[in-house]
This record gives C-alpha cells, sequence and structure tokens, in this order.
C-alpha cells in the first residue's frame, strides 16, 4: 500500500490549487482516503476525507472551499482548496486507513498509511 500526493507549489492568496494523491497496491473500493496538513512548526491536522462509498467529509478550516473527489481511474484522490490563504500554507498529505468511521476520520491514527508531502505556500 502506497500513496504519493503531488500538485504542490506556490500560489497568490484567492488563488487556487489542485492536490492529487495517487494510490498504489489498492484501489479506492478497500480503502478510506485521508488529507492532512502541517503548517511550518505545528501539528499536522486534518482537511478532509473520501471512504470508499464516497461519502466525503472537510475540516471547518476548508468547509465551502476544498473539493475531495476521485479520478474515474479509481486509483487517485484528488483535492483542490480555491480562494487559498496564507494560512493555507503547510505540507499536505494523504493517507489510507481501512477502519476509519465517523468518530475518528479526522484523526491521524486512523490511517495507517501515509504518502510524502506536497508543499503548498500561498503568499504575495
Amino acid at each position: 500500500v502506497q500513496l504519493q500526493a503531488s500538485g504542490g507549489g506556490s500560489v497568490q492568496p484567492g488563488g487556487s490549487l489542485r492536490l492529487s494523491c495517487a494510490v498504489f497496491g489498492f484501489t479506492l473500493d478497500s480503502y478510506d482516503i485521508g488529507w492532512f496538513r502541517q503548517a511550518p512548526g505545528m501539528e499536522r491536522k486534518f482537511v478532509g476525507a473520501i471512504n470508499r462509498s464516497g461519502g466525503i467529509s472537510y475540516a471547518d478550516s476548508v468547509k465551502g472551499r476544498a473539493t475531495i473527489s476521485r479520478g474515474n481511474t479509481r486509483n487517485t484522490v484528488f483535492l483542490q482548496i480555491n480562494s487559498l490563504r496564507p494560512d493555507d500554507t503547510a505540507v499536505y498529505y494523504c493517507a489510507a486507513g481501512s477502519s476509519v468511521i465517523v468518530s475518528n476520520v479526522a484523526s491521524q491514527t486512523a490511517y495507517a498509511n501515509w504518502g510524502q508531502g506536497t508543499l503548498v505556500t500561498v503568499s504575495s
């Protein structure tokens, strides 16, 4: 089970970015995928998740600005964030879990497999 996040970069405030999470060794029918981010000097925090049934949840910090979706190839998950703000600056990670439920969807411990992060910098 492997994951690889990509698509990060530098963007101005108000801009948009779409991150990709490519999964290897499993299909999205068997794992739930979570997105987390870690700002400099801060702890890693939940951004959103999509479960194997297609149910999606978002953190309040990105609700209304973020969209999580699955690609047609069934091995890619996307995270798009619009109206980016400087406080969205962080390393973004995707992770896979097989025992994610409503009560632990925002917990890092629910996800056993993590990909390398991709850096998003929002600055003018």
